[in-house]
């Protein structure tokens, strides 16, 4: 059999053709792994938030009476400093004041440009005595916690940022 230069060409353009489609198909394949790194990301700083968020209920929780005096009703990160003795220990207000600067460290740690508010409201305007703030839940009232922060956009230059909010409302 005899295989004339014609077909040879024949041959070539299946080739080119070949080669293009591959090449499509890699562009799409490489669009698909940007795309997916972008969305890991956008999950990971969820989770952090989310990590953030109950790690101040937490705390909060374990110091009712600096919650319903109104110790943790402030915006975030603020620039409070506060220390506590061992020996003489913390008052609830003091405690509330170290809570708030760890946190701020840790919002300012894992989060670009963050700005979060604590808002406790007590709806029955019921003055508890000291002995029932200490009870669980202490009287009915509510927190809402909003975070915002920055997510990153795409390139080196960060073109596109957009804000993100998580906004909670719970009962330490």
């Amino acid at each position: 059999m005899h295989v004339t230069s014609r077909q040879r060409g024949f041959s070539l353009i299946e080739v080119l053709v070949a080669v293009l489609i591959f090449s499509i198909g890699l562009l799409g394949l490489a669009s698909l792994m940007i795309m997916s790194t972008r969305s890991d990301q956008s999950a990971y700083m969820r989770t952090q938030v989310a990590f953030l968020a109950q790690s101040m209920a937490d705390r909060m929780s374990a110091n009712p009476v600096g919650v319903w005096n109104g110790n943790y009703n402030t915006t975030y990160p603020n620039t409070t400093t506060q220390t506590c003795n061992a020996s003489t220990g913390c008052s609830p207000a003091n405690l509330a004041n170290y809570d708030q600067q760890i946190w701020s460290a840790q919002l300012n740690t894992f989060l670009s440009n963050p700005f979060a508010t604590i808002t406790c409201k007590n709806p029955t305007a019921y003055t508890p005595t000291g002995a029932q703030l200490n009870l669980r839940p202490p009287y009915g009232g509510n927190c809402a916690m909003t975070i915002r922060w920055q997510e990153r956009g795409v390139g080196p230059t960060q073109q596109g940022a957009t804000q993100q909010t998580f906004r909670w409302n719970f009962q330490p």
